[in-house]
């Protein structure tokens, strides 16, 4: 009987250990946050203020892991290697989760595999460009990047990984103003940023913050226009793509948000997006998101989550589709 006993217990301890945490457990050990980007670029930047807010809220350690390669794609499998326990939070966007698929043969895991918990910064847009690059506004630069191509000599322009969302904005500007252009791909915006103030870069096109615009200031790169309609509160200066008519409408912003493994337990995925949603309404981390030109998203229920992610699927993939994106 007691053989029986202590054969019980230890069963017992073993389905315990194998059976994931819930809300009253978790998170008893630190949890990682998966920057899919190497350190320098702006989502580092951002989850180095996510992870000390969130920490508070969750009352462990949150360390920050940077993975960059394939647009993304390396830290995403990582994260779908890992248990769906709640441990391995992603901080991503349809560039990584949804995009990536799509370019990539290799990459085999589907943007369903993964769960929206919060959207947390919507990041306006920009085309940034080398400081002496021959152009101050979209109808110069239009008119240059036809000319070059003319030439044989094609403008090029960086993305983070070949079918990004940078990539994918790059072609159809290429698209639209009939002249061929040469990507040039990165693993992420740091290494983009050094090239670009170092001359090897002509245009990026991509979100922008605080540096960026310390960086114009000092003479270092040129914007050369703002993805929207509007002036952008950080650099009012600028004018619109809207400005030449063949770009006119060629706007874009993309958002950040957080995600996990799909299956993981809802009680963990509930006190995620509790502490997420604070961590949205923190003091230091509003004015660090609205210092870098970062545009606060409204925070979303559950079940918006769950539909935004699926719109964004939608949209992302019908772009790729307009522009005929084929899988390497």
């Amino acid at each position: 009987m007691k053989r029986f006993a202590s054969l019980s217990l230890l069963l017992l301890s073993v389905l315990t250990h194998l059976m994931p945490a819930h809300a009253d457990t978790y998170p008893n050990k630190p949890v990682t946050l998966m920057v899919p980007y190497p350190p320098g670029g702006l989502s580092d930047v951002i989850a180095r203020k996510v992870n000390q807010a969130l920490a508070q809220e969750l009352k462990q350690p949150v360390i920050i892991e940077n993975l960059g390669g394939a647009g993304g794609a390396i830290a995403a499998q990582k994260v779908l290697s890992a248990p769906a326990d709640g441990y391995y939070i992603f901080q991503g966007s349809p560039n990584e989760l949804i995009l990536a698929p799509l370019a990539m043969k290799a990459v085999k895991y589907k943007p369903e595999d993964f769960r929206l918990i919060q959207q947390m910064a919507l990041a306006p847009m920009a085309i940034v460009a080398r400081k002496d690059f021959p152009a101050k506004n979209a109808n110069e630069m239009v008119a240059y990047i036809q000319k070059m191509a003319k030439e044989g000599k094609p403008v090029n322009y960086a993305s983070v990984g070949n079918g990004s969302f940078y990539h994918l904005i790059g072609e159809e500007l290429s698209k639209k103003i009939g002249a061929e252009m040469l990507h040039v791909p990165y693993k992420g915006g740091g290494p983009i940023s050094q090239d670009l103030l170092g001359g090897q870069i002509d245009l990026f096109i991509t979100p922008y913050g605080a540096p960026h615009v310390a960086m114009e200031k000092e003479g270092k790169l040129r914007f050369i226009a703002v993805l929207s309609s509007e002036p952008q509160r950080l650099i009012k200066h600028i004018p619109s793509v809207d400005e030449s008519k063949l770009l006119k409408g060629f706007h874009y912003t993309i958002g950040s948000g957080y995600y996990v493994k799909k299956g993981t337990p809802e009680p963990i995925v509930e006190a995620l997006h509790k502490a997420l949603t604070k961590v949205m309404f923190d003091a230091d981390f509003v004015a660090t998101m609205a210092a870098m030109g970062q545009d606060p998203s409204p925070a979303l229920r559950l079940d918006e989550a769950v539909k935004a992610y699926a719109d964004d699927i939608k949209l992302y993939q019908g772009i790729a589709k307009s522009i005929n994106l084929q899988a390497q």
